[in-house]
């Protein structure tokens, strides 16, 4: 098991006093922007060994009954489909499932705002549904001149011609799908309403990265750089902060750049009510994710692989032609900042091995040899290959299961009946082009197995020891592998070699 480089308990210690001494200053009513994600926040998770991804969400029923939230999403978003990569759900249905997280939680959402809403049918789609679970939904129409044009936005003919979300409780939650859903915008709209009320109130963002109160070049903040790397982000001295204080922080260059906008769209509402005086974007912020970390050697070296694995991804997209070649040469420039190569990824080499292998035993065959490797939580390193009837991501899981279980390598799993009989299933009957199963038919076959195999039930009882395992591909993964991995938990990289001329089409 992976040492713990970060403490939960102490985080929410530091992080709810932080919130509510904010709130103090605030005449008791915050809108805090919530950045990042609100719950399953894996990223984090993997930079921060030991954070909880859902310790957010932890934090807002710490807070109880002084926290409600509303959700943002943008039209332009949910119109052209946009897909949130962690789970590989489009934007109307990530923001259903965000609200049903809430709702788990104990959490409800007060309203769902539908930015920059210009009668688009796919948000008139999510309206409807949202009508059926009795959530309040408001649109926010596009402000000409957004945020440069302060005149227009913080006037009758801006924020003024935006409905007003009535909100009861001193702390408003404004979060939502992906950057760019109108979090912003939403909380000086309602500040803007407030203050026009006679009601003041004041507004903080709340987001994990980068962490203000660590070195530029530390990994963490170098990981967030990575990821945020198709947005053009780049992590920076705040100067604001370094010339009012003296005080080197850290954070991002959009902060930065809409700084003086947005403190002067907050002056021109507040008039100097707002509290506290914001002389820097780090100001603005209430973050303390560096109480939380405990052991920064391990953080550092899981950030240090999060960089491998945020260029393996762009490398990846780059290759199914939705990335563009800058997006990868900036991490590798981030790697090379930390002296890092592709093959520290410890299941990397492996993988390569297992295809290189394959290749040598079959020479004279047809077909193309792909290698797999997992690490289990041990550190020992597991490999596979394809064959005519597994996959090589299949085949590694198997091998990983025997591993955990103790079971003899050369041991079969699965029934050469059952695999066969699949395999005839999805080529003569489903009409696909390869009968080799991959990870999500090989999970069916191996739980089908069980119901008459000790084995497969023993290997079935470890699938989960492979939750948060790191895996690496040499082919591109076929969307069945995709899905398989997914639900099991594993971190897959891959080398994005073609598996096939037709890979687009299967």
């Amino acid at each position: 098991m992976a040492a713990a480089g970060f403490d939960n308990e102490r985080y929410l210690a530091e992080q709810s006093k932080a919130i509510l001494e904010r709130v103090q200053q605030l005449h008791n009513k915050l809108y805090l922007e919530f950045g990042g994600k609100l719950s399953y926040d894996y990223h984090a998770a993997r930079v921060l060994p030991g954070y909880d991804p859902n310790v957010k969400l932890r934090l807002l029923q710490r807070l109880g009954d002084e926290v409600e939230v509303i959700f943002c999403v943008s039209a332009r978003d949910l119109e052209r489909g946009r897909i949130r990569g962690d789970f590989g759900l489009t934007y109307d249905v990530a923001t259903l499932k965000a609200i049903d997280d809430l709702r788990d939680w104990g959490l409800a959402t007060s309203a769902v705002v539908i930015n920059r809403f210009a009668q688009e049918a796919a948000a008139g789609r999510l309206m409807r549904k949202l009508a059926t679970r009795s959530i309040p939904v408001y649109t926010m129409a596009p402000i000409q001149g957004y945020p440069a044009n302060v005149d227009l936005i913080v006037s009758e003919d801006g924020f003024g011609r935006n409905p007003y979300i009535p909100t009861s409780k001193p702390i408003v939650i404004v979060t939502g799908t992906g950057p760019g859903s109108g979090k912003m915008s939403t909380c000086l709209s309602q500040i803007y309403h407030d203050h026009r009320a006679g009601v003041l109130s004041g507004f903080a963002k709340f987001e994990t990265f980068p962490i203000w109160n660590l070195p530029l070049d530390h990994p963490v903040n170098l990981a967030y750089e990575a990821a945020t790397a198709d947005l053009g982000d780049v992590n920076m001295v705040d100067p604001y902060h370094l010339s009012a204080y003296g005080v080197t922080a850290i954070n991002y260059n959009r902060d930065i750049e809409n700084f003086p906008i947005l403190k002067a769209m907050l002056d021109r509402i507040t008039q100097g009510e707002n509290g506290p005086v914001y002389r820097s974007p780090t100001d603005m912020g209430v973050n303390r994710a560096a109480a939380g970390i405990v052991d920064d050697a391990v953080v550092r070296e899981a950030a240090a692989q999060e960089l491998i694995r945020r260029y393996f991804r762009y490398h990846w997209e780059h290759a199914l032609g939705v990335e563009r070649k800058e997006t990868v040469e900036r991490v590798e420039l981030l790697m090379q900042q930390v002296g890092l190569k592709e093959t520290d990824r410890p299941v990397v080499q492996p993988a390569r091995d297992a295809a290189a292998q394959g290749e040598a035993e079959g020479r004279g065959n047809k077909g193309l040899f792909c290698g797999a490797a997992i690490q289990l939580p041990s550190g020992e390193v597991v490999m596979g290959k394809n064959s005519p009837l597994l996959h090589a991501a299949s085949a590694a899981i198997l091998n990983a299961v025997k591993a955990l279980a103790g079971i003899p390598r050369e041991m079969h799993l699965l029934p050469s009946s059952v695999v066969q009989n699949l395999a005839r299933l999805k080529k003569d009957v489903l009409g696909s082009a390869s009968e080799s199963l991959n990870a999500q038919e090989i999970l069916v076959a191996l739980a089908i197995s069980a119901a008459t195999n000790p084995a497969a039930e023993a290997g079935v009882e470890r699938l989960r020891d492979l939750k948060g395992a790191e895996m690496h591909l040499t082919h591109l993964p076929h969307q069945g592998d995709q899905a398989g991995l997914r639900q099991l938990g594993i971190n897959m990289t891959t080398d994005a070699q073609p598996t096939s001329s037709g890979y687009f089409l299967r």
